[in-house]
This record gives structure tokens, C-alpha cells and sequence, in this order.
């Protein structure tokens, strides 16, 4: 008989929807009933690719003599952490709060106004290396509830002002210098790993927004080491098991040293994010290593997470046929059956299956450091190698398809979509793959149909079905696809609604007050904390994103109240780039951007006509993270108000750029070379 979840759409809160715990969804009629019957609240926060999550639901949530506890002294409402970043946050900061750490699933308990009172993550069914089992933490709260209220809700308004105060922004003042980049620098090379990349031991994070900020800082500084730290990080992850290498993208991380056993699930922001990481160091560096990654990732991207309207799907799960990792490791008779005897183990040495194994008996197929010279060695070259290994990876790939996936998140998320879409269309202009840009513009199209209501941005989309106001972090995530989309595209339409959505941001978000953004809108539900996250994390924050596209949008649009917003975030967020450099990653780019001169470039002429793509060319052959690129491609469209295009026209009949920077402007140009040197100078 399933529960009141069979009628939601995500399906973290589906993979629920048949245990026999008496689930509700986050909603009014759970919490009235919580308070009609004096109970306290019991809620589970988790996703769906989340490995432990699975594992508390089948030893817990599925047996009929612990929800029986549940059910009779609690209301279980059961919330899904991407569909409510809001939930999760406010939650989330209480339980570390109480015990010093967190994670998912993550199990709290609120009296039922919501006031949390006890919380942890995963608890067994019984105890187990010092945790207590579940059904003696549900027993225990329970009789604290009914016996001890008076000191619960002592304890409760403690922990609730504390959440409070760490919600409150106080408005900073402290001058922005390039001694917080320098300090962000150090903290983040003092916790390196310089044999392996990474920070720290294990487990390790891919944690793109750091490395994006050392290629900024070797290109403001010449520093050379910051180079070396991105370079040894990308080479590792690539060459480790955190990187699919039959299919293409990244595991979510790595749980030990040397980036070769992750944890298996695939979210959509990590392989969005760091195909821009290793799109970036491209440019920069021109290794193959790096375009060859963006492009298997774009790829399994399109083959495996793409929705038939354009919309990307969330996350694919760690586990298949209830065992993590089984989709995707190898032995090396099943190679051999595949490839034949010979070309079998020639593979099979290379990506480093043996019958022993390194994973539970299997291999996760890594390649090591000395990979290449060992086939040398056996007498394959290099052009034969590459051959063989496409073939392989074809086979391989082929034969996978064959076994029992791992379960997919099919829904669609704004902001998860907004950094996707910014890496197609990034990735298409920088690589000259139209078709990138294409799967760019579908999917912007798609949440812009599919997603809004009455104007009012939503968050989450799947079956058809939109719902739940979005978050800060989706208004800026989208914002910034929409820009990048704009700059790949010269479409008005896209900077035209980058412009409307920054401005609907400043009106549901931004508090005047503390300089800073809320992660709620104004029209949002009253809960105990209006949640308010600076902290980069696996995603930007909120209030860094925001900060970054409103330093963009300020040049676009020439709105100076846009700057001195984008200014106060930063100053707010000064403390956090020194003292936590790796939480604060995306922050430390945004400042970077607003410590230069960014370059003003503005291109004039139809976006297909060959001159006009030898200019934008010219535009993404380097690195050239502080800049703003607006075009104007249909001579006939009408265009956006923006001071970077108004009264430009192009030259002698051709396609035409305009630069400027420190309120100084160039001549204007035809030549890719003039451009180049404007560019660069």
C-alpha cells in the first residue's frame, strides 16, 4: 500500500513511496497535523544518488517494526535536499550545530512549530561501532519529548538563536585588495597535495571553483606553481577512477589519495562545472588530455542525462542491482570475451584490471602514470594505442549498455540546468562545436517555457510537471548560462533575459540591510530561519554567483546599483576568502574579476558570417576570465539597451570589434590580429 509520496515528482521522495512509514511531504497539512496532535517531527533529508541513503532506507525505513515506532509517536515528513535547498540548509546548519558535523541522509527532530531540538545523519538498525540504533534514538526522543518538553524547548530556542545569528549578514566595509587573493592563495597551497593534486588526503573533492581561481591567479601573477596545482589535479582525476573511462564524466569523489576509488553516483553540477575547469586549462595550456575530457563528458552528458524537451536530468545513482559500483567495474575475462585474447589484456594492462582487483574483487579501470611507456615497452605505438583504445572504449561501452543500469534522477533542476547550459555553449564557441551550442540554446529555451509561472522563475521540473518557487542559486546559476549562451550566440533574446532575471533577483533576494543576498525570495514560505548560505560548497553559493553575474550585468547594462550590490556581497564575504579559501572558491573568482580591468568586447555582425566568427574566434582562443562579450548578430533583430552596443555599427561592410577597458576604448577593428592585440595588450 503506498504512502502519501506516490503522488510527488522527485524521485528521491518515489524510492519512498512504498515503505510502510507514514511519509508526508514538507507541507502544511503534515505540520497542522503535527501540532493538532502535539507530536514531534521526524525529518529525513537525502537524495537520490545518495549511497547511504539507499542503505538507511532498506535496513530502516522498510521494516515494518521500526516504522511502526515512527508512526506512532512522530509525523515523518520525508524531503528531497535538491528540491528544498532551503529545508536542507536551515536543517542541515542545526545538526552541526549539535554535533559538529553532517552529511546525508540526515535524520532531525523539531517540535511541531519546526524548531529542531536533536538531529544526526545515518543511524543503523541497531547499534553499531558506537551509533546508536535507530529504533533506541526514536524510543529516546520520544519519552524526552513526552517527559523532559521544558528542557527541549530550552535547548531548542538555544540552538534556534544561534541558527539565527549565523543567518543575520552584518554589512562589511573592509577595502578589497589583491592581499585577499594572495592570503586565498596561500591557505589553498598549504593544504595541497603535490603528488596526487587535491586538498588534503582522502577523501578528495574534485572542487572545481578552487582551480578556476589558481588559473586566474597564475594569470594575474605569472605564478607558475598556481599552473602546476590545476595541471597535477586535472591529470590525476582524469588518469583515476573518478573519471568514467569508458563512458566519459566524473564520479562525485574520490575516497581516497590517489583519486582511484570514488563513490559512484554522477551529479549533473560536478561534470557541468569541470568541464569548464578542463575547457579553461585548455585554453591555457592546449593539451589534448584536456579537450578529450570536456568532450567525453559533453557526450555522456547528452547520451545519458538529456531529456527529450532539452532539460538536463539531475544525478545518476552509486548503485545498481543493489551494489555500489557494479555497473562500472570490470574483471578480466569479461574484457577478453569482449575484445579477444589479445587486444583483452592489452586493455585490460592499460586501464589496470587484474584478477585481484581493486575494488571488492573487480577493477575500477584507472590509467597509470606510466601507462603509455609500458605499451611502448610491449611494442605498441602511440598512434596504435589511440586507435585500440577507441575501439575498446566502443566495445566496452557496447557491452555495458547490456548490464542493469544504475537508477537516474530524471528531474530537472534550474540552477543545476543553468551551469550546464553555460558549459555546452562555452564549450561549443571555444571549440568550434555548433552542435554544443545548440544542446545549449534547446535547454535554455526549454526552462524558459517550462519553468517560469506568471513571470515567478520555479525550481524543479519532471513528467511535465513545474513546481516550487526557485532559490537564489537558480536565478543566478541561469542568469550566468543565459550570459555565457549570449557571448557563444550573439542571441539578443538570451542577454535580454539575463538582464530580467538580474533584476527579479535584486527584488526577491537582496537585503539592503547586511549588503547580502537571501536564498529565499520575499514571496517565499515563512520557516524558523530564512536561510541565507555564503559557503561555496560542491555548487557556487548563491550570494557568490550572484555577486559574479552582477559585476557582468553592471557592464552590460551600465547600472551602477548592480555594482555596488555586487561590492557589498564581496566585502561580506572578505573574511571567508582568507581564512577558508577552499569554501570559498567561486568568491575568490568574482573578486578576482572586480579587481581587474575587465575587457568591454563587442562584436558587430551576423553570428554565422565567416568574419564575424573569425572575430569571436580570436575572442576565446585564451583564457580571458575578466571580460564581457556582447554581440550583436542579426543586424536586423532588435537589440538589447546596452551601452557596450549602442551606436555601434560595423565597418567597411565587415563584421567589426570594439574593446574598451578603464573607461579607455580601442579603435575599432576588422582584422583577428588587430583584435588579438587589443585583446592582449
Amino acid at each position: 500500500m503506498p504512502n502519501r509520496l506516490i503522488d510527488e515528482t522527485s524521485p528521491y521522495l518515489l524510492q519512498h513511496a512504498h515503505n510502510p512509514v507514514d511519509w508526508y511531504s514538507w507541507g502544511e497539512e503534515a505540520l497542522e497535523r503535527a501540532k493538532a496532535e502535539d507530536r514531534p517531527i521526524l525529518l529525513s533529508v537525502g537524495y537520490s544518488a545518495c549511497h547511504w541513503c539507499h542503505v538507511m532506507e532498506r535496513e530502516s525505513f522498510e521494516d515494518p517494526r521500526i516504522a511502526e515506532l515512527m508512526n506512532a509517536s512522530f509525523v515523518c515528513i520525508k524531503v528531497d535536499r535538491e528540491e528544498r535547498p532551503d529545508i536542507d540548509s536551515i536543517y542541515m546548519g542545526a545538526v552541526q550545530a549539535m554535533t559538529g558535523r553532517g552529511g546525508w541522509p540526515m535524520t532531525v527532530f523539531l517540535t511541531p512549530d519546526g524548531k529542531p531540538f536533536y538531529g544526526g545523519t545515518y543511524f543503523p538498525p541497531e547499534d553499531r561501532h558506537g551509533i546508536p540504533g535507530f529504533p533506541r534514538v526514536l524510543a529516546s526522543i520520544a519519552n524526552a519529548y513526552r517527559q523532559d518538553r521544558s528542557e527541549v524547548l530550552l535547548n531548542t530556542d538555544r540552538l534556534l538563536q544561534q541558527m539565527r545569528a549565523m543567518a543575520t549578514g552584518a554589512r562589511a566595509t573592509e577595502p578589497l585588495t589583491a592581499d585577499v587573493l594572495a592570503k586565498g592563495f596561500a591557505g589553498i597551497a598549504k593544504d595541497f597535495d603535490p603528488e596526487y593534486g587535491g586538498i588534503g588526503l582522502e577523501p578528495k573533492f574534485p572542487q572545481p571553483m578552487t582551480y578556476e581561481f589558481l588559473l586566474r591567479y597564475h594569470l594575474r601573477f605569472n605564478d607558475v606553481h598556481a599552473l602546476e596545482m590545476v595541471e597535477t589535479t586535472l591529470d590525476r582525476m582524469a588518469m583515476g577512477g573518478i573519471y568514467d573511462q569508458i563512458g566519459g564524466g566524473f564520479h562525485r569523489y574520490s575516497t581516497d589519495t590517489y583519486w582511484l576509488v570514488p563513490h559512484f553516483e554522477k551529479m549533473l553540477y560536478d561534470n557541468a562545472l569541470l568541464v569548464r575547469l578542463y575547457l579553461h586549462a585548455f585554453q591555457i595550456t592546449g593539451k589534448a588530455l584536456y579537450r578529450r575530457i570536456v568532450e567525453e563528458t559533453l557526450d555522456y552528458v547528452l547520451r545519458e542525462m538529456t531529456g527529450p524537451t532539452g532539460g538536463f536530468y539531475s544525478a545518476q545513482d552509486a548503485d545498481s542491482e543493489g551494489e555500489e559500483g557494479k555497473f562500472f567495474v570490470w574483471r578480466p575475462e569479461e574484457i577478453a570475451e569482449i575484445l579477444g585474447k589479445d587486444e583483452g589484456a592489452l586493455v585490460s594492462k592499460y586501464y589496470g584490471v587484474t584478477t585481484v582487483g581493486n575494488f571488492e574483487g573487480r577493477s575500477i579501470m584507472n590509467v597509470a602514470p606510466e601507462a603509455a611507456h609500458e605499451m611502448e615497452r610491449a611494442g605498441v605505438t602511440g598512434e596504435q594505442l589511440d586507435t585500440l583504445l577507441r575501439r575498446a572504449r566502443t566495445g566496452l561501452m557496447e557491452a555495458r549498455h547490456r548490464r542493469v543500469p544504475p537508477g537516474r534522477d530524471d528531474k530537472a533542476l534550474t540552477s543545476w540546468n543553468g551551469l550546464t547550459i553555460a558549459a555546452f555553449a562555452e564549450a561549443g564557441a571555444v571549440l568550434g562545436r555548433d552542435g554544443y551550442t545548440y544542446v545549449a540554446e534547446r535547454a535554455a529555451s526549454f526552462l524558459s517555457g517550462s519553468l517560469r509561472r506568471d513571470g515567478r522563475l520555479l525550481r524543479t521540473h519532471k513528467d511535465g510537471k513545474s513546481k516550487l518557487l526557485a532559490y537564489l542559486e537558480d536565478y543566478a546559476f541561469l542568469i550566468d548560462g543565459l550570459l555565457v549562451l549570449h557571448e557563444a550566440t550573439f542571441g539578443a533574446r538570451w542577454l535580454q533575459e539575463a538582464i530580467d532575471l538580474g533584476n527579479a533577483m535584486v527584488e526577491l533576494f537582496w537585503d539592503e540591510a547586511s549588503g547580502q543576498f537571501y536564498d529565499t525570495g520575499v514571496d517565499h514560505e515563512e520557516l524558523v530561519v530564512r536561510p541565507r548560505d555564503v559557503t561555496d560548497n560542491a555548487i557556487p553559493s548563491g550570494n557568490s554567483m550572484a555577486a559574479n553575474v552582477l559585476l557582468r550585468l553592471a557592464i552590460v547594462t551600465g547600472d551602477s546599483d548592480m555594482d555596488r550590490r555586487a561590492l557589498a556581497a564581496l566585502r561580506s564575504a572578505k573574511d571567508l576568502m582568507e581564512r577558508f579559501p577552499t569554501g570559498a572558491g567561486h568568491w575568490l573568482c568574482a573578486l578576482d574579476f572586480y579587481l581587474s580591468a575587465p575587457k568591454e568586447i563587442a562584436i558587430i555582425g551576423g553570428r554565422t558570417d565567416p568574419d564575424t566568427k573569425d572575430l569571436a574566434a580570436e575572442v576565446y582562443r585564451s583564457f580571458l576570465p575578466n571580460r564581457v562579450l556582447v554581440g550583436r548578430g542579426d543586424l536586423e533583430e532588435a537589440f538589447v539597451d546596452s551601452p557596450l552596443i549602442e551606436g555601434r555599427l560595423r565597418l567597411n561592410n565587415r563584421a567589426t570589434a570594439y574593446v574598451c577597458h578603464h573607461y579607455v576604448c580601442e579603435l575599432p577593428v576588422n582584422d583577428p590580429e588587430a583584435l588579438a592585440a587589443q585583446i592582449s595588450g
